[in-house]
């Protein structure tokens, strides 16, 4: 059970980073580079007095590095920026759906063969995201989506890296602390536009120290029970309650348009999942 409850806390986690900061930026109770700052820092302070609190013989066997750290920042800062012009739920399917392509791209190259079934849940999934971005009435703005596909390059990048770890505290607190003078270096050209209220500062905090940090701690620990293409498919299930909370927190209405490519999306999902247990 354990794999299991990791899996699920992650991906609800994952789904309120998404509720988190669209909410602070649609009410502008602060900008984008402050919500990014204030989240990777208050992640950063968190996870570095959970380790002390929890830390063992073999801390220094930790794999944080600037490296990671970069693709940490590249995908909170993109991630902040996009949701400027996205609702909740078109954001979170746009980002799975581009983590789910860097992961599946990097399991190819590395030799993994999905099966037939798995290849027809692949097509169907992207065909969605596709379906999503295209122009039209009820299309995102290009430039948002553009910035969610890096951000979901990123992460799946990010993601990549943890499956190897041994450490997962330890490791993300690591990287968490090294993103502190990317972002610092991010925002000093927005210093004259920063506006922060109490609302602002506190959604940056919880989705920094709590939807992220111990979030991704988790992911970290979640991710030695599964395989490239399982972790990137499983991640397609978060628009699905990101979409939930758009509803519920921000009385955001959900479009035709975003219902036929969830549909689409989560369905391949589904179909990768079942040719992985028909393949075992």
């Amino acid at each position: 059970m354990k794999p299991v409850f990791y899996t699920i806390f992650a991906l609800v986690c994952f789904a309120f980073n998404s509720i988190l900061c669209r909410l602070a930026l649609k009410t502008d109770e602060i900008d984008a580079p402050s919500f990014t700052a204030i989240r990777l820092i208050s992640g950063a302070i968190t996870l570095f007095v959970i380790f002390l609190l929890l830390r063992k013989k073999d801390a220094e066997k930790g794999k944080a590095n600037w490296l990671s750290a970069f693709w940490l920042f590249l995908y909170a800062i993109c991630f902040s920026f996009a949701y400027l012009g996205l609702t909740t739920a078109t954001g979170a399917l746009i980002l799975f759906g581009a983590v789910q392509l860097t992961m599946i791209i990097f399991a190819l190259f590395k030799g993994e063969r999905p099966r037939r079934l798995e290849w027809l849940g692949l097509i169907f999934a992207f065909g969605g995201l596709i379906y999503l971005v295209l122009p039209g009435l009820e299309s995102p703005p290009i430039l948002n989506a553009v910035l969610m596909i890096l951000a979901g390059a990123a992460w799946g990048f990010y993601t990549l890296r943890g499956r190897s770890s041994t450490n997962p505290l330890a490791d993300t607190a690591g990287n968490f602390l090294r993103s502190v003078p990317f972002v610092i270096l991010a925002i000093l050209p927005f210093l004259a536009n920063i506006h922060l209220s109490a609302k602002g500062v506190l959604l940056a905090v919880l989705s920094g120290a709590v939807a992220s940090g111990i979030g991704y701690s988790i992911w970290y620990a979640a991710l030695k029970f599964h395989t490239a293409t399982r972790a990137a498919v499983l991640q397609l299930s978060v628009p699905a309650i990101a979409a939930l909370g758009g509803v519920v927190f921000l009385a955001e209405t959900v479009s035709m348009r975003l219902i036929l490519a969830s549909g689409l999306i989560l369905g391949g999902i589904g179909l990768v999942i079942f040719g992985k247990k028909k393949s075992v």
